[in-house]
């Protein structure tokens, strides 16, 4: 398994306060393995992490052992940027750094030197997701590269290109959420430049990339290399294939250079809603004077506008549905809940609560719409119920800032972002948090818990709780309800044997 990874790290070796275990991935520099937290330390004062580090975490190894001298001088500079990006970037789209240590292990040379960073760990990488269906778009393809462009927006206004934009540095967490991660190209801009070592992936490197002279510093990059990157892994994620046609990456590169000194071959984008070829095409401008009018954050614009409708008409009718959708529960009070939607059938609320329960009448349609909104193993509207009851007590109101949770779903403002079915979801706020919102979202999360813990036995819907009050890798860990959630695992299968029929 460790065959051909540039760095072979033991199970068991200790990395600070880590534990490493199995790996997850290796590139051509550098080596990932999964780790987990085995004893507490005081982190140095001059190196301050955005949050103490959780339990499981990824370990890049930078080898220093098995490398020429020139190698080692790349490997020394790439980690050196990787660093000062984790030191001096933060943001939400950016994969957190926790540690970064250099190991000294005289008795291991291959290890002795070496740089190890600590991070996040993920769910996968977008490279996993695309190869999981070869040849097809990859599913919810807009909002993933939304989160990636506002990763980037962030860089570039921070005054740095990240140099390495392709989908193995693209996270994808257990949430579903989006990281912009390996930082080893990235570099900070000097006036309109930056400056990388020379390597990158082909299929993402704009054609100028290899025209570029070769200085002491480096080769100049400037922002536009990332928005031709940010084009390829569009036109992937939306078609299932690259925008240059090609049986290998030199042929591709070839392609893509023709391209560039001729407008032909253009970028393989046919069958795709003129919005998307367009934005397509606006990356893949053939030199940087024709990207550079777009920058990351007038591309991010534009995705926001094409996932929500932009014009004042389906503006006004996006409108006129949330404020139905809003006004749904108060219409169910005063009907003691017998309203569903107008154009529906009729809801036989017998079929998913027992009679007499304390589930207000008010919330019963939105309930019962985020428990069927999936197939996925203990996810029910008994359960959607039970949870709110538990968490919140139905209370619409709630507020707890010390969790970071609002609202009758007990969501935070980024996870109900990310879940939320609303007209701007980039612009939630707590008080925005209505039940006409939140429950729905509640649904689409326990959906999401429950297709990663389907594969386990037992009790799913206990299952499914004690992830919602933890998270799905603490239960996938444990194989079962993790001692921190038994409390509330028990509580919402006392409401479930109160709530269903």
């Amino acid at each position: 398994m460790s065959r051909g990874w540039s760095i072979v790290v033991p199970e068991g070796y200790v990395v600070s306060r880590w534990r490493v275990g199995g790996p997850i991935a290796s590139g051509s520099w550098a080596s990932v393995y999964e780790a987990r937290l085995v004893r507490p330390q005081p982190v140095p004062e001059d190196w301050p992490p955005r949050s103490p580090g959780p339990e499981l975490v990824a370990v890049k190894f930078l080898p220093t052992g098995t490398v020429t001298r020139r190698q080692l001088a790349v490997l020394a500079d790439m980690a050196r940027r990787e660093q000062e990006a984790y030191r001096r970037l933060r943001h939400p789209r950016l994969v957190q750094l926790f540690d970064a240590v250099v190991i000294e292990d005289p008795g291991n040379p291959e290890l002795d030197g070496a740089v190890a960073l600590v991070t996040e760990r993920a769910q996968a990488s977008l490279s996993i997701l695309a190869a999981r269906a070869p040849g097809e778009p990859v599913a919810d393809a807009p909002r993933i590269l939304t989160e990636i462009c506002e990763g980037l927006a962030y860089m570039h206004s921070a005054g740095w290109v990240h140099g390495d934009l392709k989908p193995g540095n693209v996270l994808i967490m257990a949430d579903g959420s989006v990281r912009l991660a390996d930082f080893g190209l990235s570099a900070e801009l000097d006036g309109t430049h930056g400056y990388l070592p020379p390597a990158g992936t082909s299929d993402y490197q704009p054609p100028e990339r290899w025209n570029e002279p070769l200085t002491q510093r480096g080769i100049a990059v400037r922002e536009s290399a990332d928005i031709w990157a940010f084009g390829v892994i569009a036109c992937l994620l939306l078609t299932g294939h690259l925008p240059f046609p090609g049986a290998t990456a030199q042929a591709r590169a070839a392609a893509a250079a023709e391209y560039a000194s001729s407008g032909a071959p253009a970028p393989l984008t046919d069958g795709l809603p003129a919005p998307w070829r367009e934005l397509i095409a606006d990356c893949l401008a053939p030199d940087h004077r024709g990207r550079s009018r777009w920058t990351a954050a007038r591309l991010l614009e534009r995705l926001r506008a094409m996932r929500t409708g932009s014009a004042p008409a389906a503006r006004r009718r996006r409108h006129a549905m949330m404020a139905a959708a809003v006004a749904l529960p108060v219409a169910a009070a005063a009907t003691g809940g017998a309203l569903w939607l107008s154009s529906g059938p009729a809801i036989d609320y017998a079929r998913y609560f027992r009679a007499g329960s304390d589930i207000p009448a008010m919330y019963q349609p939105l309930i019962v719409q985020a428990g069927t909104s999936c197939h996925e193993p203990g996810v029910a509207p008994d359960l959607v119920a039970a949870i709110l009851k538990v968490r919140t007590g139905f209370d619409p109101a709630m507020s707890n800032p010390a969790g970071d949770v609002y609202g009758i779903a007990g969501l935070s403002p980024s996870l109900l972002a990310h879940y939320a079915d609303a007209p701007d979801k980039h612009n939630l706020v707590q008080d925005a948090m209505t039940p006409a919102i939140a429950i729905p979202a509640l649904g689409r999360y326990l959906c999401h818990i429950g297709s990663m813990l389907a594969k386990l036995r037992g009790d799913h819907a206990r299952f499914v709780a004690a992830a919602y009050r933890t998270s799905p890798d603490a239960v996938l860990r444990d194989r079962g309800v993790p001692q921190t959630a038994q409390k509330f695992a028990s509580s919402v299968g006392n409401y479930l044997g109160r709530y269903r029929p």
